[in-house]
């Protein structure tokens, strides 16, 4: 993963209700639009936004059927992000436990 795209994903993450829609789906269930609508005091607009920003970047993928989206994490993405950060942390801390 470039590092370009690291910090982009870092930026998207930075707000919060993205990264409770990652947590949310990071259970491996696949999420209707207005399941998650619920979990949150924003408007369908707003959460297609958030979405739309998360598709973007390749954090989730979208399905659509009808007039509905789902919504799935997109693994291969926060994996290779996981990857990236896990290096980050064998460089600087070694295998200490002491962070």
């Amino acid at each position: 993963m470039k590092l370009l795209d690291v910090a982009a994903i870092f930026k998207v993450l930075g707000d919060p209700t993205r990264l409770k829609i990652i947590q949310i789906l990071s259970d491996d269930k696949e999420r209707c639009a207005c399941e998650l609508l619920k979990t949150f005091d924003i408007t369908q607009p707003t959460l297609s936004h958030h979405m739309k920003i998360l598709n973007n970047f390749k954090l989730i993928k979208t399905r659509k059927a009808g007039v509905w989206n789902y919504y799935t994490l997109n693994k291969k993405t926060v994996m290779e992000f996981k990857h990236f950060i896990d290096e980050l942390c064998d460089k600087n801390f070694g295998e200490s436990n002491d962070v």
